[in-house]
């Protein structure tokens, strides 16, 4: 665990906070809107390391989860970022960059090829190497499939 200016930073998953994060991702995002808590869920119980972000120390049980993050990895090669937010009334204290050189910094993640996807932070990511794909032309990807996974953990989402 790690602090700076009475915020904390964990990668245990059992202090992260769903609801919050449910919240935050389902009716805040651009990129989660509408998912369900399940899913969340499953997001978080499938990824390589959760980063909480809390104020105050979670191992008292007197902290608010303010911030998140989520890596999935094989901790060797590939390393993808997502899910990444501040709530908004804490934004402006340098908690992002805090959280993101935690991030990039941890031991097995520092030498992966770290990738993510983002509509709006692009000058947050630059400042920790982030930057856009080379030869994009030999790059591809297959589109999310909502239907699929939301059958994968029989969820009937009523749309």
């Amino acid at each position: 665990m790690l602090e700076q200016d009475g915020f904390f930073i964990s990668t245990d998953k059992i202090y992260l906070d769903v609801e919050v994060i449910y919240e935050f991702l389902s009716k805040e995002s651009y990129w989660m809107t509408g998912t369900t808590k399940e899913i969340v869920k499953a997001s978080i119980e499938n990824s390589t390391i959760c980063y909480g972000v809390y104020e105050g120390d979670p191992a008292d049980g007197s902290a608010k989860q303010i911030g998140f993050a989520r890596v999935v990895s094989d901790l060797v090669r590939y390393s993808w970022l997502g899910d990444v937010f501040v709530l908004p009334e804490y934004r402006g204290r340098g908690v992002s960059k805090w959280l993101m050189s935690v991030i990039i910094e941890h031991p097995k993640l520092k030498g992966t090829s770290f990738q993510l996807s983002t509509k709006d932070a692009h000058t947050l990511y630059a400042q920790f190497g982030f930057k856009p794909l080379d030869q994009i032309e030999n790059r591809m990807a297959r589109p999310l499939d909502w239907d699929a996974i939301n059958e994968a953990y029989s969820l009937k989402i009523n749309n």
